[in-house]
C-alpha cells in the first residue's frame, strides 16, 4: 500500500486550433495532479510543436517516450486544450496498456472567436470514437468539458487514481490458500481455473506444515512478533504460551507469504488451531491486513480477491465481516460482524484479546484465544464481494456508512452498523445470486471507480447496489 500513482501527461492538439493554449494546458494539468498528489512525467515538450501530439510523427514518438518509461507510470492523462488529432493519438495509445483518462478544456462564452475557441468538446467525441474502434480502453470525467483546476476534475483524477491501482494490482494476482477449505461451508467454494484465467494464481499449503514452521520458530523471532501484538491489543487474561502460539503464527504466516510472494491470503481458521493450539488467528489476519496483506477467514479465496480489490482502491486495509444481522427494525441498517481480524487501524484505540465463546462452548474453554475485540471505527465505506459461477467471475460493491449506533456489549468480536438506503435489497441481491455472507469493506467511497477497475478494464462483471 501507499504506492504512489504515477501518471503520464498527454497533450493532443490540432493545428489550426490556437496551439498558444498548450503551455497554460501543461501547467494547469501538472498543477492538478500534484496538488492531489499524484506523480507525473511528461514527454519533453521541445520533441514537438508546443509540446503536443498533432501529427501521426509525432504520435511514434510519444509512444515512444511510454515505451522507454514502462512500468514508471500507472495510468495516462490524454489532456485536450482544443480538438486534439486523432491519428497521433491512435499511434501514441496502441500498446499503452493502462487506464487512459480524458481531459477537455472547456470554451469560454466571450472567447468564441476562431482566434480564441477550443472546440474540444467536439473533439472528446472524435477521440473517443477513435480510440474505441481501435480496442483501446479510456476513462471519462465526470463532467464532459471540465478545467484542470475545477473541484470535479480533482475529484476524477483521485477516482482516477483508486481505479489505476485496481487496473494495475488485479492483473496478476497471487493468493495463498493455507488449508482445506472450512469443512462446514461449502459457501467458500472457488472455481481456481476460473480465477486463474484473470490472472489469479492460487498457491495451496496445508496446515501441518504451518504447525511444523510454528515449532520451529526461534524464540527471538517469536520474541519480536510478540512485541508487535502487544502494541496493537491487550493480553492480560490468558495463559502466556497461547500468546507465544499466535506470535509464532504471526512469524510463520509472514514467512510463508515472502515465499510464496503472495499478495492476500485465506486461511482455515478453525477447528484445527483450536484442537491443536488453542488459539484463534484473529489477530494475526488483523495484523496482515493492516500490513496490506489482505486476510480472509473461513478460506474465503473468492473474497480474498475482492479484499484485495478494495484494498487497492482505498489505499488501505481491508476487512472482511459477515453480513450477519439486522438492526432491530431499521429497514437501512445491518449489522456487519466478524470475529476481530480487522486491522488495528481500524478500530478505535487498543484492542483487547479475548476467547472466542463460539469456540469456548463447542471445544472448551482456552480453546480459541485470540480474537481481537474491539470498537470499529465509523465512517463512509465501499464494500463488496465475488464470487465464481460458471467459469467466470462475478462481483458487486456498494458505497455505505458505519455508524455511530451502539451495539450491546455482549456482542463479541468486532461487530458494526452499517447504514445503506433499502438494506435488503442488498441482502435479497446477494441471496437471489448466489453471494456468499462474506463481505470486504475500505473505509472512503470507491464503488465507482472499483466497479469500473474490475468490469471495463478487467472484464469481470460487477454490480453497483
Amino acid at each position: 500500500m501507499n504506492k504512489k500513482i504515477t501518471f503520464a501527461l498527454y497533450f493532443g492538439n490540432r493545428g489550426f486550433f490556437p496551439g498558444e493554449v498548450i503551455a497554460d494546458a501543461i501547467a494547469e494539468m501538472q498543477k492538478a495532479v500534484t496538488d492531489c498528489g499524484f506523480d507525473c512525467i511528461c514527454m519533453p515538450t521541445e520533441q514537438t510543436r508546443y509540446g503536443a501530439v498533432e501529427t501521426l510523427e509525432e504520435g511514434k514518438k510519444y509512444a515512444a517516450f511510454l515505451k522507454e518509461n514502462e512500468g514508471k507510470y500507472d495510468g495516462i492523462i490524454l489532456c485536450l486544450p482544443n480538438f486534439g488529432d486523432e491519428n497521433g493519438g491512435l499511434t501514441a495509445f496502441k500498446n499503452a496498456n493502462v487506464p487512459i483518462l480524458i481531459q477537455a478544456y472547456p470554451d469560454e462564452i466571450g472567447k468564441m472567436d476562431f482566434a480564441h475557441r477550443r472546440d474540444a468538446m467536439c473533439g472528446k467525441f472524435a477521440m473517443c470514437n477513435a480510440l474505441r474502434q481501435a480496442g483501446i480502453k479510456y476513462t471519462l470525467t465526470k463532467e464532459f468539458v471540465v478545467h484542470p483546476a475545477s473541484e470535479s476534475f480533482h475529484k476524477d483524477l483521485k477516482r482516477f487514481g483508486a481505479l489505476c491501482r485496481v487496473v494495475g494490482g488485479m492483473r496478476s494476482v497471487n493468493i495463498g490458500a493455507i488449508g482445506a477449505r472450512t469443512t462446514a461451508f461449502k459457501t467458500v467454494r472457488t472455481d481456481e481455473i476460473a480465477l486463474q484465467r484473470k490472472g489469479i494464481n492460487v498457491e495451496a499449503l496445508d496446515l501441518s506444515e504451518v504447525f511444523a514452521r510454528m515449532r520451529a520458530v526461534s524464540d527471538q523471532d517469536m520474541l519480536e512478533k510478540k512485541a508487535i501484538i502487544n502494541e496493537v491489543t491487550s493480553f492480560k487474561n490468558y495463559p502466556e504460551e497461547k500468546l507465544n502460539s499466535l506470535a509464532r503464527l504471526q512469524y510463520v504466516l509472514e514467512d510463508i507469504i515472502k515465499q510464496f510472494d503472495l499478495d492476500a491470503v485465506a486461511i482455515r481458521c478453525w477447528n484445527e488451531f483450536q484442537m491443536e493450539l488453542g488459539i484463534a488467528p484473529c489477530i494475526c489476519l488483523g495484523l496482515l491486513n493492516e500490513m496490506g496483506i489482505p486476510a480472509a477467514c473461513e478460506l474465503d479465496i473468492n473474497n480474498a480477491v475482492m479484499m484485495r480489490a478494495l484494498s487497492l482502491a482505498s489505499d488501505g486495509p481491508c476487512m472482511l465481516l459477515d453480513w450477519n444481522n439486522n438492526y432491530g427494525e431499521d429497514k437501512n441498517k445491518n449489522i456487519a460482524f466478524h470475529c476481530g481480524p480487522c486491522a488495528p487501524s481500524s478500530l478505535e484505540g487498543k484492542g483487547e484479546i479475548i476467547e472466542h465463546l463460539m469456540f469456548k462452548k463447542t471445544f472448551g474453554d482456552g480453546t480459541g484465544i485470540g480474537v481481537n475485540k474491539g470498537q470499529i471505527r465509523s465512517g463512509d465505506v465501499t464494500f463488496g464481494t465475488l464470487k465464481t459461477e460458471d467459469g467466470k467471475l462475478f462481483s458487486i460493491c456498494a458505497d455505505a456508512k458505519f455508524t455511530d449506533d451502539e451495539i450491546e456489549e455482549e456482542f463479541f468480536g468486532c461487530g458494526k452498523v452499517v447504514e445503506k438506503e433499502n438494506i435488503d435489497n442488498v441482502s435479497n441481491y446477494l441471496a437471489r445470486n448466489g453471494y456468499k455472507h462474506h463481505i470486504g469493506f475500505v473505509y472512503g467511497h470507491y464503488a465507482d471507480a472499483v466497479k469500473e477497475a474490475l468490469e471495463y478494464y478487467l472484464e469481470i462483471e460487477t454490480e453497483v447496489l
